[in-house]
């Protein structure tokens, strides 16, 4: 096909796109036998309305390495889907007037043609939404197997709750003690929800980040740190005069650092915990304090920032080891939710106990020091560091590792204590009080308590036709939705109205993509064949949650007997941020670019190709409106070196009539041989990068290869020799499939431009030809005392005494050791020659 002479590339892409729609060709092939699988996928968006330029580079480092592999011949699965459930549909839902679902399905339906615009190269016939009955449907049916098999249950727990809007507020609504939408004080307010025991998987989750190779090092310590396993003490203090229901037997704390028990100077414990209420009982100022510490978020990162506040309970607790009794406070900094909801408290050896010490007047008791035996400064700040014991009674001397062992055997035997392993990880609460969430499938009767949803009344189904008031979830509001009869007794019963927190849709969506039309089973043999995900890749502020629960959902569903696999991702690739004018983009910076924008007005592959040549995947990109124009030009000197008539016919001869296999290489002339070797060089070292997803530096090896073809681009236009034309071809044929992964419309073209039958998708990867990597000559660097005088080509065999002879032989060269005495010449080998004169 005959191309025009400019670039249009809006044209060509429209072109290419209904080419790859018409012909399925992203379409996946289920158990190809023949080839290995690569299953992968980019972190599926919330569907907000518009792309934005962090979306665009991670599908795109996405679609380039899916392109790649499958080129090196792998049976590619790429799919796309929505994460369609959450908050902004309900806040978007009282902006506009608008139900979520119509926000949600519209927004979807504008997405889906952003993506297909930039050309990714997805199975579009595996599209899911989250908010699908179909989808959430088997969440709900595994949910009430893990019911059944005690997985999961309903307990208390604290939540942030908004009065004015009776609703649950999650972490990120909490803006300085306040509700984000109303500005009403926020209350911590102990409700039932439902949990499910990530924590029966912990040891799991946690020794087998150490079977993850191809995860960052940083995300596997960040899941490490997350889970928090730790070897500590549980200590038990007595209670003077216990007259504390359900703290009969003491009052329980956990503890690393047992070595400093013999500094404790008072208990603290948690506003909700049974001995605050117990103490509060005719203390009207202890009562007010607690209903105080309600206001105020349930993070441990709101903890850590809020000042820290305490009162005395009256209460005294008896330390276990010296009988003495030190004071017991409610503090707001303790949570309920942590541990046993109290903590022993060591001023002189804990930054924060010394801050609230020193508020409250409090004892500051120094039993550890310095192992180099240095004095301790506690005017200052604590000290936190391992050392020596003293003043510790029968332990003095000991370091942390004996006195560990020395003070957990002794309340052992006092009957005070014992050595623990806990966890920071705490079971995973999965109610949420809000509506746009796939419902919880339990009906809750006053009877027979919490009954599962049957198989055959699955999905429940969550009514879409909705007005949101802004106060409280509708469906709370539906009795056509909540009234229920009991599956187990028959009885009047009420449907639960939590929904599911949204984590749980992004958990298994990725094995749902592998069988999304099995509308009989959750999961089928086709989970087995493409799963785990080969790459993944997304941002690192999912390090832990949503990888964490993914991971923990694919153990749930091996054991569930649906799963063969343990992890679900393989690889794992976390992109850098986009930033401009140094600072990440965000709508509130008012520094966002529109990628519709850039598309309108470079097309896609210049999107592509900027994002990938800006930084490698994995570092920040930095954006620069020069690089993006640059980037364009770069594509348009492509096309004209396959688009001028004589050149494309030149192509064709050799391309399309596949005259190029049969060229004797060995035969070029020197020049030629020289140019080749220069662009198998340049290939090599893209290879080398392309296996680290290093795609920056494979499109500086391609800008290069233009660069160098520049001489033999003018030579074509005069009728250049068979030799030239050769080697042209296959730098063009080289450059096509090289590039073709990141700018794929305007490859795919120039490919058939050039009369090849076969489509450059299904084309093999471009390996060197290490023939072509031996030169016939080679460059050299000539200085004389230092200094560049002059650059000599020389037979890439050449012995020393050939090298210093056309060394000696550069007419600028001659001009500098002209009349003067050559007392030695250096030569370095492949590099330069030196030429020292006196």
């Amino acid at each position: 096909m005959a191309l025009k002479q400019q670039y249009y590339p809006g044209e060509i892409e429209e072109q290419a796109q209904a080419y790859w729609e018409k012909n399925g060709s992203f379409t996946a092939n289920d158990h190809d036998a023949d080839k290995e699988k690569f299953y992968c996928l980019s972190m599926f968006p919330y569907p907000s309305g518009r792309l934005h330029m962090g979306h665009v580079r991670n599908y795109t480092i996405g679609d380039v390495i899916s392109r790649y592999q499958r080129m090196k011949g792998k049976n590619v699965l790429q799919p796309m889907g929505w994460d369609a459930f959450g908050m902004p549909a309900e806040n978007a839902a009282i902006k506009n007037n608008v139900a979520p679902a119509k926000w949600t399905y519209e927004n979807i339906d504008y997405m889906r043609g952003q993506l297909k615009r930039l050309g990714f190269g997805y199975d579009w016939e595996r599209e899911l939404a989250t908010c699908h009955p179909k989808y959430y449907r088997w969440e709900q049916w595994l949910f009430t197997r893990l019911f059944e098999k005690g997985l999961v249950y309903k307990k208390t727990a604290p939540v942030n709750w908004c009065p004015n809007d009776m609703t649950v507020l999650a972490n990120e609504q909490v803006i300085e003690g306040k509700c984000w939408r109303c500005d009403t004080e926020v209350e911590r307010k102990e409700i039932p929800q439902w949990f499910m025991k990530i924590t029966q998987y912990a040891d799991e989750l946690l020794a087998e980040l150490d079977n993850l190779p191809g995860w960052p090092e940083q995300v596997k310590t960040m899941q490490r740190n997350w889970i928090g396993k730790s070897r500590g003490v549980e200590v038990v203090f007595g209670i003077a005069g216990n007259n504390v229901p359900g703290l009969e037997n003491g009052l329980k704390v956990f503890t690393t650092r047992p070595d400093t028990l013999l500094g404790v100077s008072y208990v603290a414990v948690a506003p909700e915990h049974p001995l605050a209420a117990h103490a509060a009982t005719n203390n009207s100022k202890l009562q007010a304090f607690i209903d105080e510490c309600r206001h105020g978020g349930t993070s441990e990162a709101d903890i850590e920032t809020m000042e820290k506040k305490g009162m005395d309970t009256g209460i005294q607790a008896i330390h276990p080891l010296t009988q003495q009794s030190v004071p017991v406070y409610v503090a707001n900094f303790v949570l309920m939710a942590y541990g046993e909801g109290a903590v022993m408290a060591v001023p002189a050896h804990d930054q924060r106990d010394w801050e609230f010490a020193r508020k409250y007047d409090l004892p500051i008791k120094q039993v550890i020091k310095p192992a180099d035996g240095s004095s301790v400064d506690l005017s200052n700040g604590a000290h936190t560091e391992k050392g020596i014991l003293f003043d510790s009674g029968e332990f003095d001397g000991m370091d942390f590792a004996q006195s560990f062992d020395a003070i957990a055997e002794k309340l052992q035997v006092e009957k005070k204590g014992t050595v623990k392993i806990n966890y920071r990880l705490r079971d995973w609460g999965v109610s949420r009080q809000r509506y746009w969430g796939a419902p919880i499938p339990i009906i809750n009767c006053d009877t027979c308590g919490a009954v599962p949803v049957p198989e055959q009344d699955l999905p429940v189904v969550l009514p879409e036709d909705v007005s949101m008031e802004g106060v409280g979830s509708p469906i709370k509001k539906m009795p056509e939705f909540y009234e229920a009869t009991c599956p187990s007794c028959g009885g009047e019963a009420q449907r639960e109205t939590d929904t599911f927190d949204t984590f749980m849709e992004s958990s298994w969506y990725f094995a749902r993509y592998a069988c999304k039309d099995n509308n009989d089973a959750m999961l089928d043999d086709r989970a087995d064949y493409w799963l785990p995900v080969d790459q993944y890749i997304g941002g690192i502020e999912h390090a832990i949650l949503h990888l964490l629960y993914a991971r923990f959902y694919t153990r749930l569903m091996r054991d569930a007997g649906l799963l063969n696999t343990n992890e679900p991702f393989s690889n794992l690739l976390t992109q850098g941020m986009v930033l401009k004018d140094g600072a990440k983009m965000s709508k509130s910076k008012g520094n966002t670019v529109d990628p519709q924008a850039l598309i309108d007005q470079y097309g896609a592959d210049t999107v592509r190709l900027f994002t990938m040549f800006a930084s490698p995947p994995e570092q920040s990109l930095e954006w620069n409106d020069d690089a993006v124009e640059g980037a364009f030009r770069f594509l348009k000197r492509l096309w004209r070196m396959v688009a001028d008539a004589d050149k494309q016919a030149v192509l064709n001869e050799w391309l399309g009539h596949r005259k190029l296999q049969h060229v004797a290489w060995d035969k070029l002339p020197g020049e030629l041989k020289d140019l080749r070797a220069e662009l198998h060089s340049l290939l090599e070292q893209a290879n080398r990068d392309v296996l680290k997803y290093q795609f920056n530096t494979v499109i500086a090896a391609a800008m290069k290869m233009v660069n160098s073809l520049q001489p033999l681009t003018e030579k074509l236009r005069e009728n250049a020799d068979e030799g030239s034309q050769a080697v042209y071809a296959e730098a063009i044929d080289i450059l096509l499939r090289l590039l073709s992964p990141i700018v794929p419309h305007i490859t795919h073209t120039l490919w058939q431009a050039v009369g090849i039958a076969t489509d450059i998708l299904d084309a093999e990867w471009p390996m060197p030809d290490a023939d072509a990597l031996v030169k016939e000559s080679i460059e050299l660097v000539v200085q004389v005392n230092g200094k560049l005088r002059g650059k000599v080509s020389v037979p890439a065999n050449a012995d020393k005494q050939q090298i210093e002879t056309l060394a000696m032989q550069d007419d600028n060269v001659q001009r500098h050791i002209e009349g003067k005495a050559v007392r030695k010449v250096v030569v370095v080998p492949g590099r330069l020659i030196n030429i020292v004169v006196a």
